[in-house]
C-alpha cells in the first residue's frame, strides 16, 4: 500500500474507533523532577531530542507526573518544562504527580499546573484507543479536592468510552511499594478496591504509572499495571523513557530507552 494511502486508511480506522491493524506507538516519560537536580534540565533536553529521533512513528507523548520537585509555583520550573516539552515533534499530554501539587501549596501549584499544562484529568482518543489521564493523589488521602472526584470522573469516562479499548494513566500506583526490602502501603483499601472494580469492569487494557522510580509490572485484578522508571537520576537511577507499542488487539508491549 502506498505510504500516503496507508496514512489515510489509518486515519479512517481511528475515526471509526478501531485500532489500526499494524497498531501504533506512544512514549511515556515520568518523574522528570526539573530543577530538583543539577542535570535534570539537560537530561530533559536530551530525552526530547532522543524521542524526536526515534525510528518508529510516535502518536503522542504522555508525561505521568512529577514534572517538578515541589517547585511548580517558583516562577520558573513550569514555564521551563513547557518550553522543553514544546520541542517535541508530536502532541504531548501531562498529568500531575505528588511533587507537582504538594499539599501545603495545593491551591497555588494547581493554578500553575492548570494554566500551563491543562486540567487535572484529561480524555483523549489516540488511533481508536481512549487515553484517560487523571490525578489520583486525593485517593491516597494526601490532599483534599472538593471540586474534583477522581473515581467519579473515571467512571463517567469509562462509561462514555462505549466499548472502545482504554488505557488509564496516573502517577502513583495503587499497589504496595517494595523498597529497602519491605513492603510499604499502597492506596487506602476502600479507594483501591473501587479503582480495581472500575478498571476491571470496563475494557481497560492497562494502567500506566510512574512514581516508584523503578521498572515494575504488577496486576490489578486482570489489568496489567505498568510502572516506569524515571528520567530523574535520584537513587542512582539511569535516566530513561519508554516506547509503548499498542497492538491491534489493544494489548501493550514496551521498550525502555536509556540516556547515556
Amino acid at each position: 500500500m502506498p505510504l500516503m494511502l496507508g496514512f489515510f486508511v489509518s486515519l479512517a480506522v481511528a475515526a471509526a474507533g478501531q485500532i489500526p491493524s499494524n497498531g501504533f506507538f506512544f512514549v511515556q516519560i515520568t518523574d522528570t523532577h526539573l530543577d530538583g537536580g543539577p542535570n535534570h534540565a539537560a537530561l530533559a533536553a536530551r530525552m526530547i531530542d532522543a524521542i524526536n529521533r526515534l525510528p518508529m512513528p510516535i502518536a503522542c507523548v504522555i508525561h505521568t507526573g512529577d514534572i517538578g520537585a515541589d517547585n511548580l509555583d517558583n516562577g520558573h520550573t513550569a514555564s521551563s518544562a513547557s518550553n522543553l516539552l514544546h520541542g517535541l515533534h508530536v502532541p504531548y499530554y501531562v498529568l500531575p504527580g505528588n511533587h507537582d501539587l504538594p499539599p501545603r501549596r495545593l491551591e497555588a501549584t494547581r493554578r500553575v499546573f492548570e494554566s500551563t499544562f491543562g486540567p487535572l484529568a484529561t480524555n483523549i482518543e489516540v488511533q481508536g484507543v481512549v487515553f484517560l489521564l487523571l490525578y489520583t493523589e486525593p485517593l491516597r488521602g494526601t490532599v483534599e479536592t472538593p471540586d474534583y472526584a477522581p473515581l467519579t470522573w473515571l467512571e463517567t469516562q469509562l462509561k462514555a468510552a462505549s466499548g472502545k479499548p482504554v488505557i488509564v494513566f496516573t502517577h502513583t500506583p495503587p499497589v504496595e511499594d517494595f523498597y529497602e526490602n519491605r513492603l510499604r502501603p499502597g492506596w487506602p483499601a476502600a479507594a483501591h478496591a473501587r479503582w480495581t472494580e472500575l478498571i476491571n469492569h470496563y475494557d481497560v487494557k492497562a494502567v500506566v504509572t510512574g512514581h516508584f522510580h523503578r521498572d515494575e509490572l504488577q496486576w490489578d485484578g486482570h489489568v496489567p499495571l505498568y510502572i516506569a522508571a524515571p528520567m530523574a537520576t535520584y537513587y542512582g537511577r539511569q535516566s530513561s523513557f519508554r516506547v509503548y507499542e499498542v497492538r491491534s488487539d489493544g494489548r501493550l508491549g514496551y521498550r525502555t530507552v536509556y540516556l547515556e
